[in-house]
């Protein structure tokens, strides 16, 4: 095994393990126990430690899961359905983890927003960045901007807060029921588009 596989096995544990213990509950002795990676490895691709660490993680799998759900909502092409499609597969996904693996980010996001400058930056720009890529593709539906923009961060909070109330209810119903919700909003901005 390389150096690279080294590296890529420690990002792997460490966003499984930030993803469902948080931050604080993560050490890296267990980051590198669960990467089968000697200790001194992660400060050898990670020297500003587990800091470093979870920055990356949050940058890399905010931005593939970014991507994902934006394949997923290409894969429908009506895009209200697409919506509903994007939730459930996300319900689905979490309940066939045990609840463990919502958002790669979401749990540390929630944890640093009042303790960590850095760690917040870096979830506040995924965010912001799946926002704008969101925005573009409600954009393809709704060509007033403001309307894209405010469907984008309707879709992102009732994504997070629906992967919180699952979670914390051991019930895929909030994830199904924001996706509806979220296609309710796109069909009336569609509409109302429609009718200026």
């Amino acid at each position: 095994m390389g150096r690279s596989d080294t590296r890529a096995r420690i990002q792997g544990a460490a966003t499984v393990l930030f993803r469902r213990h948080g931050y604080s509950a993560t050490g890296l002795k267990r980051i590198a126990a669960e990467a089968d990676a000697p200790f001194g490895s992660i400060y050898h691709f990670f020297p500003g430690g587990k800091r470093q660490l979870a920055e990356d993680m949050i940058r890399t799998s905010g931005t593939e899961y970014g991507r994902l759900v934006l394949a997923l909502l290409d894969s429908v092409p009506d895009p209200a359905e697409s919506l509903v499609r994007a939730f459930e597969a996300a319900a689905d996904d979490l309940a066939a983890a045990d609840y463990a693996d919502a958002c790669p980010i979401g749990t540390v996001a929630l944890e640093v927003a009042s303790s960590d400058e850095v760690l917040r930056v870096a979830t506040a720009e995924v965010f912001e960045e799946w926002v704008a890529a969101a925005t573009r593709w409600f954009g393809r539906w709704v060509a007033e901007p403001k309307a894209a923009q405010s469907l984008a961060y309707s879709m992102v909070m009732m994504l997070e807060g629906a992967f919180m109330l699952s979670r914390a209810a051991r019930d895929p119903e909030p994830l199904r029921v924001a996706g509806r919700s979220m296609a309710e909003l796109l069909r009336a901005a569609i509409t109302q588009a429609s009718d200026h």
